[in-house]
């Protein structure tokens, strides 16, 4: 006992006196500039260095309005940093001899479908974690985001998408694929993946502050809340329940349990790391001009995304959430790694990581957070979708029709029914599955028609909807234009019904 004592005593101050180079008032002073200069309500950073957190604090307010600032305890969505946690369930089911890696997904889901059947017939669970199946970045999101749909009614919808490109040929950020691991988790163990998270990571990891529903938020307490951004003000929203779809997303915790995660999948006790990351699925890198980190290869794991920073190993991943973004960085090699969760939608995640990793790493001293606000700025000022939807717009016009009819049930394949209805002499809709994406329809020109919405999202504001109709002028369907980086609403391309 006095042995184990003195050893852990000795991995504490050695890891101390390792980051006692570093000056930690230095990296307080610039993560709190960052945060002042990028215009987030609030965020929290951890440091971790050979098992040990060595850094750890909040900054900002917990919601815009309230004087309150998060600290290390603060909760905050993680999103698709939760992917890592499925693709671990998944590797100590294989350790387990559950299943394998090359299993046909189909063996646990029957039922489960893609764009084509020989394709359908060939997924593997491996496949699923990496984002290789054919389809395209964030298709399918709208059949979920803010749902109430079960994961298995989600994944009888999939086969309804278009594919991106052939299979296994390229990368595709989905989620869908996600969610469908995280039904494999629960067919295969006879619970939920929030049960699987709690009883396989949570516990064992000593990860006390994080959770996977909204029902504990209250019990647990020190969350901070979620904040749109709109013209150039941050909105407090409440939170969107991701638990039905935890598995591409669903985790709520705070940098201290993250710090605790990072060391323990960086640590020898970790299973899973010679299958988490090895690469799956490459990305392009640039040869012609020397990047940032000097980096020679970038890609996909299981769960993890992948890379070189200046040379050594990085193992990473960000999130998104309404009102929330996050990112975990590793140097594995080094015992070295970073977390940022923050509550805005335009926080200085990466530029934070960077700096704190590049100061333990004695690389180059650079102002990230200058470099990439400025970069942020010039994407954004580029980014002119809804300006010239704006400038499109065609005054003094009048729909077609009576607004009667316009009224009805649109079914979307990939969905289920959208309903117009008149009230009050304005035209509603309805989303049989999303409540929450109700809007009144404002009429733009012609039978295009501005979506209202009723509550305020974080990934989108302005959309149209446009009736599309026969030579009769009897309406057929209608097509959606919400432009965002996101949640694809024109995959609906709902049809009338009745």
């Amino acid at each position: 006992m006095m042995r184990s004592s003195l050893l852990l005593l000795f991995v504490f101050l050695t890891s101390l006196l390792q980051a006692q180079h570093v000056d930690l008032e230095k990296l307080d002073n610039y993560f709190e500039k960052a945060l002042a200069d990028w215009g987030t309500p609030g965020m929290s950073v951890a440091v971790v260095k050979d098992g040990e957190t060595v850094f750890s604090k909040g900054y900002g307010l917990m919601e815009v309005g309230e004087d309150k600032q998060p600290d290390g305890n603060s909760l905050y969505a993680i999103a698709s940093n939760s992917k890592a946690f499925t693709s671990y369930i998944i590797a100590q089911l294989v350790d387990e001899g559950k299943l394998d890696w090359d299993d046909k997904v189909k063996k646990y889901l029957p039922y489960f479908e893609l764009y084509d059947p020989w394709v359908s017939n060939e997924v593997t669970i491996k496949d699923l974690l990496c984002h290789r199946v054919g389809l395209g970045t964030f298709s399918g999101d709208v059949i979920w985001y803010k749902s109430d749909l079960t994961s298995e009614e989600i994944i009888r919808r999939i086969k309804y998408l278009e594919p991106a490109y052939d299979f296994r040929d390229g990368f595709g950020y989905s989620n869908v694929m996600f969610i469908t691991a995280g039904e494999v988790i629960k067919q295969v163990t006879g619970k939920t993946w929030g049960q699987n998270v709690q009883e396989r990571i949570l516990d064992p990891v000593g990860m006390d502050r994080t959770v996977f529903s909204l029902s504990e938020l209250d019990a647990v307490g020190n969350y901070a809340t979620p904040h749109a951004f709109e013209e150039g003000e941050n909105i407090p929203i409440s939170y969107t329940d991701w638990e039905e779809v935890g598995a591409l997303g669903g985790l709520i915790s705070s940098v201290k349990d993250m710090a605790k995660w990072m060391s323990f999948m960086m640590s020898s006790e970790s299973i899973a790391k010679n299958q988490l990351w090895k690469m799956q699925n490459s990305y392009a890198v640039n040869r012609n001009d020397r990047n940032d980190f000097n980096m020679h290869f970038s890609g996909y794991g299981l769960g993890w995304g992948l890379s070189d920073y200046y040379g050594r190993l990085r193992v990473s991943h960000t999130g998104g959430y309404d009102g929330m973004i996050s990112a975990v960085t590793m140097i594995p090699d080094e015992k070295l790694g970073v977390v940022v969760l923050s509550n805005g939608m335009n926080p200085p995640a990466m530029a934070v990581t960077y700096y704190a990793l590049n100061a333990f790493l004695d690389e180059e001293e650079k102002d990230w957070s200058a470099e990439m606000l400025k970069k942020k700025l010039e994407r954004k000022t580029k980014d002119t979708r809804v300006d010239d939807r704006m400038a499109s717009r065609v005054e003094g016009t009048t729909p077609s029709l009576e607004l009667e009819k316009y009224t009805g049930t649109y079914k979307a394949a990939i969905y289920g029914n959208i309903d117009v209805k008149l009230e009050d002499g304005a035209l509603r809709m309805y989303f049989e599955h999303s409540p929450e994406l109700s809007a009144t329809l404002e009429h733009w020109h012609y039978d295009v028609w501005k979506l209202d919405w009723d509550n305020t999202h974080a990934w989108f504001n302005f959309g149209t909807v446009k009736f599309n109709m026969d030579n009769n002028l009897k309406i057929t369907g209608m097509e959606f234009d919400v432009p965002n980086d996101d949640i694809f609403f024109e995959e609906l391309k709902p049809v009338r019904t009745e």
